[in-house]
């Protein structure tokens, strides 16, 4: 068997066995298979496709190819999250905590940042000495503990998706349902859960722009889910515009101390509840979503919630204090603010637009081997449907480099359509699909 063949089997649009699928993984995960061919046939599969059963096996061979946790040991559900990406899209680090607090056991396993999105453990790792990569130990230890703990990939979890992940960041390739769902069930189902909520975003900032698509996306990671055994949810949401207003990796911690307080966006705080209290159900804490989202409700307001993250950054090594006091988070040494040039309304946002803006700036990745700037960012202060005076802000940046800040700015200023009539609002939550 050879890996050129395998290529052009599916260049011209052919379905491959779970042989070729296998052959394909594993020869990569060990390296026998270099980068330059993968990234063929990462493009032949963007272009051609994948059928359930293809995605599947993909996903089977990728969950095979390391070790798979066993967590039950541990009492009660185990249940976790995963968002398919957004812009502003810092729900996990606020959830994780929340549902813990709650009693359900939230092992959750994270990526980093993806495009033009940002990443889950970039933005954790801003805190000063969180660690993502606990060993296997650490991480069943924390969950027996306080019921949550938030890592990344492991050497020995997925390893082929590892690999697979950081190339299809630079080659074009990420926006492809099979490769999507392959690697989001193939860490979630390796972490040892009972079941998943999945935030399935659409629109201009998400990688699924059709909400056909999402739709497509969240109905392939949920039949995955069912054929493993495991309670599956996926919320459809809008990525029209950012989540909440902080984008860039410690400007989003700040807001997510900011909800675990009882305060923060709207935006922020509907989705947040809505999808904990699906996991509240799945976890068998509640009977109803309504019920599981005044629940966490009271965690919000009563602190519970925020105690708990601060456990969680405690057991993770990370400096409580920051948290306690946000101004010891990575600050950028300079502001810039994006004035109304007119009178308005903002009737429309380029989301993807606004986080490329944010990775100009130093917070996202361009090529696999760039270091994140964890102090830079956008906090946007108009959203759709606000009214606007001219030379009323719109938006800051936060930057550390003059060399940046003119195609960021330019960048920025263009993501902003403003109108003389209100648009009509969008529904944050557009559906929801259950395996």
């Amino acid at each position: 068997m050879r890996i050129y063949d395998i290529i052009l089997k599916k260049r011209n649009s052919n379905k491959l066995t779970k042989e070729e699928i296998v052959f394909f993984v594993n020869g990569y995960t060990k390296g026998g298979i270099p980068d330059y061919q993968v990234s063929a046939l990462l493009m032949a599969i963007y272009f051609q496709g994948m059928d359930d059963e293809e995605t599947a096996f993909l996903t089977e061979a990728m969950i095979k190819s390391g070790e798979v946790y066993d967590l039950s040991l541990i009492p009660g559900k185990k249940i976790d999250k995963h968002s398919t990406g957004g812009v502003g899209d810092k729900v996990s680090i606020i959830l994780a905590p929340l549902i813990a607090s709650v009693g359900v056991v939230v092992p959750m396993m994270s990526g980093r940042g993806l495009g033009h999105t940002g990443g889950t453990l970039d933005k954790l790792e801003s805190i000063p000495g969180f660690r993502t990569n606990l060993t296997k130990e650490e991480f069943i230890s924390n969950l027996k503990k306080i019921n949550v703990a938030m890592i990344g990939q492991s050497e020995n979890i997925a390893p082929a998706d590892k690999k697979l992940y950081a190339l299809r960041d630079v080659t074009g390739t990420i926006e492809s349902i099979p490769l999507i769902a392959s690697s989001i069930m193939s860490k979630k189902l390796a972490e040892g859960i009972d079941g998943l909520v999945l935030d399935v975003k659409t629109g201009n900032g998400a990688f699924m722009k059709k909400e056909k698509d999402a739709v497509r996306l969240a109905k392939v990671m949920a039949a995955i889910g069912k054929k493993m055994g495991k309670d599956v949810v996926a919320l459809i949401t809008d990525m029209n515009q950012p989540l909440g207003n902080a984008i860039g990796n410690s400007l989003e911690i700040k807001e997510c101390i900011e909800v675990l307080k009882g305060r923060g966006p709207q935006d922020l705080i509907d989705i947040t509840l809505e999808l904990g209290a699906y996991m509240l159900k799945l976890g068998r804490k509640v009977n109803n979503v309504s019920k599981g989202r005044d629940i966490l409700k009271r965690h919000l307001s009563d602190g519970s919630a925020y105690e708990r993250f601060k456990d969680m950054i405690r057991l993770h090594g990370g400096d409580v204090s920051a948290i306690n006091n946000p101004s010891l988070l990575p600050s950028a040494r300079y502001t810039k603010e994006l004035l109304s040039d007119k009178n308005g309304y903002i009737s429309k946002m380029d989301t993807e637009a606004i986080g490329i803006a944010s990775c100009i700036l130093g917070a996202g990745r361009e090529r696999i081997e760039d270091r994140i700037d964890l102090a830079v960012g956008i906090v946007v202060e108009k959203k759709v449907g606000d009214k606007i005076r001219r030379s009323e802000r719109l938006a800051t940046l936060y930057y550390n480099s003059e060399d940046k800040i003119t195609e960021a700015y330019k960048r920025l200023h263009d993501a902003y359509q403003i109108s003389r009539q209100r648009p009509k609002k969008r529904r944050l939550i557009k559906r929801i699909i259950m395996a």
